[in-house]
Protein backbone atom coordinates (compact mmCIF):
# COMPACT_ATOMS: atom_id res chain seq x y z
CA UNK A 1 0.00 0.00 0.00
CA UNK A 2 1.10 3.45 -1.03
CA UNK A 3 1.97 5.51 2.08
CA UNK A 4 3.12 9.02 1.40
CA UNK A 5 5.46 11.35 2.61
CA UNK A 6 4.69 15.30 2.43
CA UNK A 7 7.32 17.82 3.68
CA UNK A 8 6.79 21.60 3.35
CA UNK A 9 9.58 23.83 3.58
CA UNK A 10 7.74 26.58 5.61
CA UNK A 11 4.98 25.54 8.37
CA UNK A 12 2.90 28.12 6.68
CA UNK A 13 3.25 26.40 3.41
CA UNK A 14 1.43 23.24 4.62
CA UNK A 15 -1.33 24.30 6.60
CA UNK A 16 -4.27 23.67 4.01
CA UNK A 17 -2.24 20.15 2.98
CA UNK A 18 -2.81 19.28 6.83
CA UNK A 19 -6.59 20.11 6.59
CA UNK A 20 -7.11 17.65 3.43
CA UNK A 21 -5.99 15.06 6.05
CA UNK A 22 -9.29 12.91 7.44
CA UNK A 23 -8.82 10.21 9.89
CA UNK A 24 -5.69 11.75 10.74
CA UNK A 25 -3.67 11.74 13.81
CA UNK A 26 -0.88 13.42 15.15
CA UNK A 27 2.89 11.78 16.98
CA UNK A 28 5.61 13.81 17.81
CA UNK A 29 9.01 12.89 17.57
CA UNK A 30 12.73 15.28 17.81
CA UNK A 31 10.33 18.38 18.33
CA UNK A 32 8.62 17.89 15.30
CA UNK A 33 5.45 17.04 14.86
CA UNK A 34 3.88 14.26 12.07
CA UNK A 35 -0.10 14.36 11.29
CA UNK A 36 -1.04 10.63 9.84
CA UNK A 37 -4.03 10.35 7.94
CA UNK A 38 -5.14 10.10 4.12
CA UNK A 39 -6.20 12.39 1.39
CA UNK A 40 -8.84 10.81 -0.51
CA UNK A 41 -7.94 7.16 -0.06
CA UNK A 42 -4.31 7.32 -0.28
CA UNK A 43 -2.27 7.47 3.34
CA UNK A 44 -0.16 10.27 3.98
CA UNK A 45 2.32 11.29 6.64
CA UNK A 46 2.55 15.94 6.09
CA UNK A 47 5.45 17.80 7.82
CA UNK A 48 7.41 20.90 8.15
CA UNK A 49 10.67 19.90 7.10
CA UNK A 50 12.09 23.34 9.70
CA UNK A 51 14.89 25.31 7.74
CA UNK A 52 17.89 24.41 6.04
CA UNK A 53 19.71 20.88 5.20
CA UNK A 54 20.22 19.50 8.47
CA UNK A 55 16.87 20.10 9.90
CA UNK A 56 15.26 18.40 6.67
CA UNK A 57 17.60 15.73 7.07
CA UNK A 58 16.39 14.82 10.39
CA UNK A 59 13.24 15.18 9.17
CA UNK A 60 13.40 12.80 6.21
CA UNK A 61 15.33 10.21 8.12
CA UNK A 62 12.20 10.44 10.56
CA UNK A 63 9.41 9.94 7.91
CA UNK A 64 11.15 7.19 6.27
CA UNK A 65 12.33 5.53 9.18
CA UNK A 66 9.58 5.90 12.00
CA UNK A 67 6.37 6.24 8.97
CA UNK A 68 7.88 3.99 6.62
CA UNK A 69 6.46 6.52 3.74
CA UNK A 70 6.82 4.78 0.08
CA UNK A 71 7.53 7.66 -1.35
CA UNK A 72 8.41 11.67 -0.54
CA UNK A 73 7.39 14.75 -1.58
CA UNK A 74 8.69 17.94 -0.73
CA UNK A 75 6.78 21.10 -1.57
CA UNK A 76 7.23 24.63 -0.97
CA UNK A 77 8.97 28.52 -2.07
CA UNK A 78 12.25 29.28 -4.17
CA UNK A 79 13.86 31.78 -5.99
CA UNK A 80 14.68 32.05 -9.40
CA UNK A 81 17.56 31.52 -11.15
CA UNK A 82 17.46 31.12 -14.69
CA UNK A 83 15.95 33.91 -16.73
CA UNK A 84 12.17 33.82 -17.38
CA UNK A 85 11.02 32.40 -14.46
CA UNK A 86 7.88 34.86 -12.48
CA UNK A 87 6.87 34.59 -9.39
CA UNK A 88 4.00 32.02 -8.99
CA UNK A 89 5.60 29.57 -11.64
CA UNK A 90 6.03 26.35 -10.41
CA UNK A 91 9.60 24.27 -10.57
CA UNK A 92 9.33 20.35 -10.64
CA UNK A 93 12.79 19.00 -9.71
CA UNK A 94 14.19 16.58 -12.29
CA UNK A 95 18.23 17.01 -10.27
CA UNK A 96 19.34 18.28 -7.34
CA UNK A 97 22.15 19.55 -6.32
CA UNK A 98 24.19 21.42 -2.87
CA UNK A 99 24.98 24.41 -4.11
CA UNK A 100 27.48 25.39 -0.78
CA UNK A 101 29.16 21.65 -0.94
CA UNK A 102 32.89 22.37 -1.39
CA UNK A 103 35.50 19.36 -0.14
CA UNK A 104 38.60 20.79 -2.64
CA UNK A 105 40.78 19.52 -2.91
CA UNK A 106 39.89 16.04 -1.56
CA UNK A 107 37.04 15.81 -4.05
CA UNK A 108 35.82 18.18 -6.84
CA UNK A 109 33.16 20.98 -5.76
CA UNK A 110 29.84 19.99 -5.26
CA UNK A 111 30.34 16.23 -4.92
CA UNK A 112 28.76 14.17 -2.51
CA UNK A 113 31.27 12.57 -0.31
CA UNK A 114 31.41 8.99 -0.87
CA UNK A 115 28.94 8.75 -3.17
CA UNK A 116 31.01 9.71 -6.32
CA UNK A 117 27.99 12.34 -7.64
CA UNK A 118 27.07 15.89 -8.20
CA UNK A 119 23.27 15.23 -9.10
CA UNK A 120 20.60 13.16 -7.36
CA UNK A 121 17.92 12.38 -9.74
CA UNK A 122 14.68 12.87 -9.03
CA UNK A 123 11.96 9.75 -9.29
CA UNK A 124 10.66 9.99 -13.12
CA UNK A 125 7.67 8.65 -12.27
CA UNK A 126 6.47 10.17 -9.11
CA UNK A 127 8.10 14.30 -11.31
CA UNK A 128 5.78 12.90 -14.28
CA UNK A 129 2.95 12.11 -12.01
CA UNK A 130 3.76 15.35 -10.29
CA UNK A 131 4.01 17.50 -13.26
CA UNK A 132 0.49 16.22 -14.77
CA UNK A 133 -1.45 17.32 -11.91
CA UNK A 134 0.84 20.65 -11.89
CA UNK A 135 -0.84 20.68 -15.58
CA UNK A 136 -4.00 19.79 -14.61
CA UNK A 137 -4.23 22.90 -12.50
CA UNK A 138 -2.93 25.26 -14.84
CA UNK A 139 -5.37 24.40 -17.07
CA UNK A 140 -8.23 25.10 -15.10
CA UNK A 141 -6.80 28.81 -14.00
CA UNK A 142 -4.99 29.65 -11.49
CA UNK A 143 -7.92 31.53 -9.87
CA UNK A 144 -9.42 28.45 -9.09
CA UNK A 145 -6.24 27.84 -6.40
CA UNK A 146 -5.94 31.34 -5.15
CA UNK A 147 -8.61 33.37 -5.95
CA UNK A 148 -8.90 36.71 -7.97
CA UNK A 149 -7.74 39.00 -5.39
CA UNK A 150 -3.97 37.22 -5.17
CA UNK A 151 -3.96 36.63 -8.81
CA UNK A 152 -4.35 40.20 -9.08
CA UNK A 153 -2.78 41.29 -6.22
CA UNK A 154 0.98 38.83 -7.53
CA UNK A 155 -0.04 39.23 -11.04
CA UNK A 156 0.20 35.06 -11.04
CA UNK A 157 0.28 33.75 -14.43
CA UNK A 158 1.90 30.39 -13.50
CA UNK A 159 3.87 28.48 -15.77
CA UNK A 160 5.51 24.90 -15.09
CA UNK A 161 9.17 24.05 -15.55
CA UNK A 162 11.28 21.04 -15.13
CA UNK A 163 14.76 21.42 -14.27
CA UNK A 164 17.33 21.58 -11.94
CA UNK A 165 16.85 22.58 -8.52
CA UNK A 166 20.21 24.00 -6.01
CA UNK A 167 20.23 23.79 -2.18
CA UNK A 168 22.13 25.67 0.46
CA UNK A 169 22.00 26.58 3.86
CA UNK A 170 22.24 30.48 2.56
CA UNK A 171 19.30 32.71 1.21
CA UNK A 172 20.37 34.41 -1.95
CA UNK A 173 19.50 37.81 -2.27
CA UNK A 174 22.20 39.40 -4.76
CA UNK A 175 22.86 39.40 -8.41
CA UNK A 176 26.75 38.67 -7.38
CA UNK A 177 25.46 35.16 -5.73
CA UNK A 178 22.90 34.28 -8.11
CA UNK A 179 25.24 34.80 -11.21
CA UNK A 180 28.46 33.14 -9.20
CA UNK A 181 26.04 29.62 -9.07
CA UNK A 182 24.43 29.92 -12.44
CA UNK A 183 28.23 30.49 -13.63
CA UNK A 184 28.97 27.09 -11.96
CA UNK A 185 25.48 25.50 -12.47
CA UNK A 186 24.10 26.73 -15.47
CA UNK A 187 21.01 24.76 -15.66
CA UNK A 188 19.81 25.71 -12.49
CA UNK A 189 16.21 26.64 -12.35
CA UNK A 190 15.96 27.87 -8.66
CA UNK A 191 17.08 27.57 -5.41
CA UNK A 192 16.64 26.92 -1.62
CA UNK A 193 17.42 25.48 1.17
CA UNK A 194 16.23 21.81 1.90
CA UNK A 195 15.88 19.82 -1.30
CA UNK A 196 19.07 18.44 -2.32
CA UNK A 197 19.32 17.39 1.51
CA UNK A 198 16.23 15.89 1.40
CA UNK A 199 17.08 13.93 -2.10
CA UNK A 200 19.97 12.70 -0.55
CA UNK A 201 18.09 10.86 2.48
CA UNK A 202 15.68 9.35 -0.38
CA UNK A 203 18.75 8.27 -2.78
CA UNK A 204 20.42 6.35 0.35
CA UNK A 205 17.03 4.95 1.23
CA UNK A 206 16.30 3.99 -2.29
CA UNK A 207 12.97 6.02 -1.74
CA UNK A 208 11.03 7.77 -4.30
CA UNK A 209 10.76 11.69 -4.21
CA UNK A 210 10.26 14.57 -6.12
CA UNK A 211 10.71 18.34 -5.02
CA UNK A 212 7.84 20.55 -6.21
CA UNK A 213 8.72 24.80 -6.04
CA UNK A 214 6.44 27.70 -6.54
CA UNK A 215 8.89 30.58 -7.42
CA UNK A 216 8.36 33.04 -4.66
CA UNK A 217 10.96 36.17 -5.56
CA UNK A 218 13.72 36.43 -8.34
CA UNK A 219 16.72 35.78 -6.40
CA UNK A 220 18.21 38.88 -6.26
CA UNK A 221 18.35 42.43 -5.00
CA UNK A 222 15.40 43.18 -7.36
CA UNK A 223 12.66 40.83 -5.51
CA UNK A 224 10.58 42.92 -3.14
CA UNK A 225 7.26 41.28 -2.68
CA UNK A 226 5.20 40.50 0.62
CA UNK A 227 6.82 37.49 1.39
CA UNK A 228 4.85 36.79 4.39
CA UNK A 229 1.71 37.37 2.31
CA UNK A 230 2.55 35.26 -0.52
CA UNK A 231 3.27 32.59 1.95
CA UNK A 232 -0.03 32.42 3.07
CA UNK A 233 -2.45 33.78 0.50
CA UNK A 234 -0.17 32.22 -2.90
CA UNK A 235 2.20 29.23 -1.48
CA UNK A 236 -0.13 27.69 1.34
CA UNK A 237 -2.87 27.41 -1.49
CA UNK A 238 -0.96 25.77 -4.36
CA UNK A 239 0.29 23.31 -2.02
CA UNK A 240 -2.92 22.40 -1.01
CA UNK A 241 -4.29 22.58 -4.89
CA UNK A 242 -1.23 20.45 -5.84
CA UNK A 243 -1.39 17.63 -3.29
CA UNK A 244 -5.00 17.02 -3.48
CA UNK A 245 -4.60 16.72 -7.76
CA UNK A 246 -1.65 14.86 -6.85
CA UNK A 247 -3.88 11.97 -4.97
CA UNK A 248 -6.52 12.48 -7.03
CA UNK A 249 -3.91 10.89 -9.91
CA UNK A 250 -2.22 8.28 -7.67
Amino acid sequence: MRNIGILGAMAQEIDEVKALLTEKTTVKIANREFVVGKIGNVRCVVAFSKWGKVAATITATLLIQEFAVTDLLFIGTAGALADGLKVGDIVISKRLVQHDLDARPIIPRFELPLLNRVYIDSDPDLTELAGRAVGNLIERGVEDMVGEEAVKDFNLAPKLYFGDIASGDQFINSDEKRNEILSLLPDVQCVEMEGAAVAQVCLEFGTPFTVIRTISDTADHNARIDFGKFIVEVANAYSRAIVGEIMRLV
